[in-house]
């Protein structure tokens, strides 16, 4: 079961929208890549904000994600598209449901 969670909160930089959804979108690739991330979601929450919610089966998991490529990617690139620093939350899973 998936018990733990990252949301990351992402407020692109004044013309700079199709280039943050450019490189979430981009971040999918990455994220198929990562056997220990069975659940990632790139989302756009308005015009200038965007997020990324992923979910973890353990503690372990959830470290290996964090210092991965996408974190990685999303840090070597926040002082160009991002207008402030990305707010990244640790949460609990109380409930999912997962289906394709």
């Amino acid at each position: 079961m998936l018990t733990l969670s990252l949301f990351a909160r992402l407020e692109a930089k004044p013309g700079k929208e199709n280039e943050v959804a450019e490189f979430l979108k981009q971040g999918l690739q990455l994220a198929n890549q990562e056997s220990t991330t069975p659940l990632w979601f790139a989302l756009r929450l308005g015009p200038t904000t965007f997020a990324i919610f992923d979910a973890f089966k353990n503690e372990a998991d959830r470290q290996s994600h964090l210092n991965g490529p996408i974190a990685k990617a999303l840090m070597a690139n926040a002082a160009t598209l991002l207008a402030v620093p990305p707010v990244i939350e640790k949460m609990e899973v109380l409930g999912a449901k997962v289906s394709a």
